[in-house]
This record gives structure tokens, C-alpha cells and sequence, in this order.
């Protein structure tokens, strides 16, 4: 069975409403079948990931796509915990962020973040990146088996 056959499951980790929008038309265009699962701050990715509450069912995502500013637990907080949780830690993060900060883009690698992606402006720029992002994470990277 080829990658491109396996559903996938991402975990958006977003709080503005606009940029939850543009991720999922950008994604809606590709081929690779799956699930976008949405949570708005850190302390609700954190809830998702160790299916807590009304996140019970959840699955373990495939892939993270991070915001760093967020309300109520900020993204690098969220970083750190994942990466250093031992079932979480194997799931790649793709830190998706307005900051072009030198700084933002260090801490984020020094936590682990598997890569550093500036939301891009424009819509087309903006479909594109998740074009490239959903062709190598969930097309062409071998996973290792989900517990």
C-alpha cells in the first residue's frame, strides 16, 4: 500500500479564525485523504493529544501544525511538551508562524520543531506551502507505527 492511500490525521494548533480557514481551504485541494482537526490554544492540543475530555476519541494526528502565539499555553510550551513526552515526541511538528523573528525560528528548532514554516502572505503562496508540506510529511516520510 503506498503512503498516499493511508489516511492521515493533523492536528491544527491555530487561534486565529482567518488562518484555521486558509489552512483548511489550502489542504481541501490536495489529494492525500485525511483529516484536519482543529484545537485553538495549547492547553486544548495538549487535551487532544492525551484524549482528555471531550477529545476522547481523538486520534493520535500524524502531523502538528503549530502556531507559537497562542492564548492560554503559548506554542513553544506546547513544543516542549510534546517533544518531551515519549509517545508524542516521534510525531513531527511543523511550526506554522507569522514570526520571521531569528529567535522564534532558533527556540523553535532548540525545542525540537521538525521545521519552521513563515505563514505566507497571499493565498496562492499560502497553498503552496501546504502543497509542499502535504507532498514530503504525509506522502513521502515514513512514519513509525502508531501506538
Amino acid at each position: 500500500m503506498s503512503m498516499s492511500n493511508l489516511e492521515r490525521d493533523i492536528l491544527l494548533v491555530e487561534d486565529s479564525p482567518g488562518d484555521v480557514i486558509l489552512v483548511r481551504e489550502a489542504l481541501s485541494g490536495l489529494d492525500t485523504p485525511g483529516e484536519l482537526h482543529v484545537v485553538h490554544d495549547g492547553g486544548e492540543a495538549l487535551d487532544f493529544l492525551k484524549r482528555d475530555g471531550s477529545y476522547a476519541d481523538a486520534p493520535v494526528p500524524d502531523l502538528i501544525l503549530l502556531d507559537l502565539n497562542l492564548p492560554v499555553m503559548d506554542g513553544r510550551e506546547v513544543l516542549r511538551e510534546i517533544k518531551d513526552h515519549p509517545e508524542w515526541r516521534t510525531i513531527p511538528v511543523a511550526v506554522l508562524s507569522t514570526s520571521e523573528s531569528e529567535d522564534d525560528i532558533q527556540s523553535s528548532y532548540e525545542l525540537n520543531a521538525n521545521c519552521y514554516i513563515v505563514k505566507p502572505l497571499d493565498m496562492a503562496s499560502f497553498r503552496q506551502a501546504m502543497r509542499a508540506l502535504n507532498d514530503f510529511w504525509l506522502s513521502v516520510v515514513k512514519f513509525p507505527p502508531k501506538h
